[in-house]
């Protein structure tokens, strides 16, 4: 999403300069998303370690501050709410926030019982709930308020959030309403042509990195045992980053957890067993399975936006999302344009129907790609670009 706003601000007549973190190679964007952000000038903090990202992000302003000191910068974008110290600057910098999530749900006792606060949100639970991710998410949180923007829109010159589902939790933190600018698919992404439904197999993909909030292991304990009861034919694709120790971890537990549910289990390329989990994938891959499969499954609670989800539907793919956050709400338009499910029950109901359905299948993938239309990075672009001469 930040690319997309570089090349955007830059179309504006802006000249970008890009802050973040940790140092970044700007060719691999142009590699994984076909975003060219090689002309653009780069200011990052000197961290080479990325084991503690999440308490990076404290320290997000850092860069930032050196380039509207060094370059006289005139506007900020930024999707990190840890700007406090730059707000010094107001008089002459424009600000614009991206919010992917309010940060305030899950630190402020306030919004106890929104089923968004820490200890409520499966979202936030499934990857910071457990000993020692717990202490490290605690950490975080005590340090939050010192660097973290008391209400953007005092703050900001424009508030913008990824979905509509996102944008009422906005409202219910600070009251007031935010500009809904859904990310693009990147332009790498290609939107294909649904090969016919007589030449996909009874097959479902799930794509993101291996990491607990993706519920990998909820889908192959819980979702495949009974959905393979009804088609013993249903096998599932995991295409997934596992890169850290963390991530590889997760991964294995996965596929141990499928080997004791009763399950078939192959690790590596794509094949006959039921679960297939594939780490590090090369994207023409997950092209190839996607094209011959008939149901995208996404297991994330509350997903705030859903990437993956946009780009199985750009290529016609069917999804099943649940029944909440912004996959819901933008991508699937609450069942008009993919299945939604609440429980391990509504998933395989709806996984049955596009794997069995032929009509179902045309219907949703139809569906699914005339969404994709409206989420080029030439709409997104040409809407930042409105938005950023209002203010």
């Amino acid at each position: 999403m930040d690319a997309a706003a570089a090349v955007a601000l830059s179309e504006a007549g802006f000249e970008p300069i890009l802050t973040g973190t940790f140092p970044f190679d700007p060719s691999k964007y142009m590699e994984w998303y076909g975003i060219d952000l090689a002309k653009f000038k780069i200011i990052t903090l000197s961290i080479g370690v990325k084991a503690f990202g999440l308490w990076t992000r404290l320290y997000a302003w850092r860069p930032a501050e050196v380039a509207v000191k060094k370059y006289r910068a005139s506007l900020l974008f930024t999707d990190e709410q840890t700007y406090k110290p730059l707000l010094k600057y107001r008089e002459s910098l424009r600000i614009i926030e991206y919010i992917h999530f309010p940060l305030e749900v899950v630190v402020d006792p306030k919004f106890k019982g929104s089923g968004l606060a820490y200890g409520e949100d499966p979202y936030i639970m499934e990857r910071y709930g457990k000993f020692p991710l717990n202490i490290y998410w605690k950490i975080f949180t005590a340090m939050l308020p010192r660097y973290m923007r008391r209400n953007p829109f005092e703050d900001a010159n424009a508030v913008l959030t990824n979905s509509k589902w996102t944008a009422n939790v906005v409202k219910m933190v600070y009251g007031g309403e935010p500009i809904v600018l859904n990310p693009p698919i990147a332009p790498n992404t290609e939107a294909s042509p649904s090969p016919s439904v007589e030449a996909r197999s009874r097959s479902i993909v799930m794509l993101g990195r291996f990491s607990e909030e993706k519920r990998y292991h909820w889908v192959v304990t819980e979702v495949m045992p009974k959905l393979i009861k009804q088609l013993p034919d249903a096998r599932l694709i995991i295409f997934g980053g596992a890169t850290t120790r963390t991530q590889i971890n997760y991964m294995n537990r996965v596929a141990e957890m499928a080997r004791r549910a009763g399950l078939s289990v192959n690790v590596g390329e794509p094949g006959g067993a039921a679960i297939n989990i594939v780490p590090n994938a090369p994207r023409s891959s997950i092209n190839s399975a996607m094209d011959s499969a008939r149901a995208f499954l996404h297991a994330t609670i509350n997903e705030h936006w859903g990437i993956a989800v946009a780009e199985a539907m750009a290529r016609g793919l069917p999804i099943v999302v649940h029944k909440s956050g912004g996959a819901w709400t933008d991508l699937a338009e609450e069942g008009l344009r993919g299945v939604g499910y609440s429980d391990s029950d509504e998933a395989v109901q709806g996984l049955i129907r596009l794997l069995s359905d032929d009509s179902d299948f045309k219907r949703f993938s139809t569906a699914a790609m005339e969404k994709t239309k409206g989420l080029t990075i030439r709409t997104f672009s040409d809407k930042l670009k409105e938005i950023v001469a209002k203010i």
